[in-house]
């Protein structure tokens, strides 16, 4: 059983499987509250331009997603505060625009790359040692801005309108919320890929929310179990070699099931 963590590739994958349960379980919770998994798989589709632009260009793929990916979600933000009654035309817009942008992109390059497929359906065996470093940063920032920032991002996610009138800025925490999914979409996709991606953001913390009685005990919890489906998916995968992405995300969405109807 523990010959597992012989091989560097398994050590790296563990060590990104525990980053990204962690970034997935405080900002998919706050993608739940606030009711924006829709925005976060809009996202997650558009970053796919990110991508393609990046291998046309010769630069790094997760720069080029997470740039792409936060320019989207920013759009996304602008337009949906403009025009609310039309959110869903807007996020899938923008979806569309994003895979259009990355699919043409690709055509233009020279040659066939086959880490784009790990993009898409997840390669979390392959991570190496800079996207690693990359996950580290990140969820320094996403855990340092939720710390500082907790109450106001409660108020928002909860209610904005009710925030504004107590003088929070509710608007920009709202641009703030959809950057900090960008960049989440973009740790996670290396592990789940872009396909998966949000179901792994959405997933746990709705399973966490029926047995939790605060936020923070909601992102604990959803941390926790993002955690464990990553660490028996990537288990099971090694054992039965099958896609580690695929193996995570059925057993969050059996787990899912299960508890949905044992809860009621």
């Amino acid at each position: 059983m523990f010959e597992i963590f012989s091989f560097p590739f398994m050590q790296n994958a563990f060590i990104a499987g525990f980053l990204v349960a962690v970034a997935c379980g405080v900002v998919g919770t706050l993608t739940v509250v606030s009711r924006m998994s829709f925005i976060a798989g809009g996202v997650a589709h558009a970053s796919y331009g990110g991508i393609g632009i990046a291998v046309l260009c010769g630069f790094s793929v997760l720069f080029g997603a997470l740039v792409f990916a936060t320019l989207c979600g920013f759009l996304v933000a602008y337009l949906t505060l403009k025009n609310k009654e039309r959110t869903d035309s807007i996020i899938g817009a923008i979806w569309a625009f994003g895979m259009a942008v990355g699919i043409l992109a690709l055509d233009f390059s020279q040659g066939y790359n086959g880490d784009l497929m790990g993009y898409l359906f997840g390669s979390i065996l392959a991570v190496p040692l800079a996207d690693i470093v990359f996950m580290c940063v990140a969820n320094v920032i996403i855990l340092a801005f939720i710390a500082i920032f907790y109450t106001q991002i409660c108020a928002v996610c909860f209610d904005a309108e009710f925030a504004a009138l107590r003088g929070v800025r509710a608007n920009l925490f709202y641009f703030v919320l959809v950057g900090l999914i960008a960049v989440c979409v973009v740790l996670t996709m290396r592990v789940v890929g872009l396909i998966l991606v949000i179901a792994l953001l959405t997933i746990p913390p709705f399973i966490a929310e029926k047995f939790s009685t605060n936020l923070k005990q909601m992102m604990l919890l959803s941390a926790v179990l993002s955690l464990v489906f990553i660490y028996a998916g990537l288990t099971l995968s090694y054992f039965f070699d099958f896609g580690a992405g695929a193996a995570i995300i059925l057993l969050a969405t059996v787990t899912f099931f299960v508890v949905h109807v044992a809860k009621g």
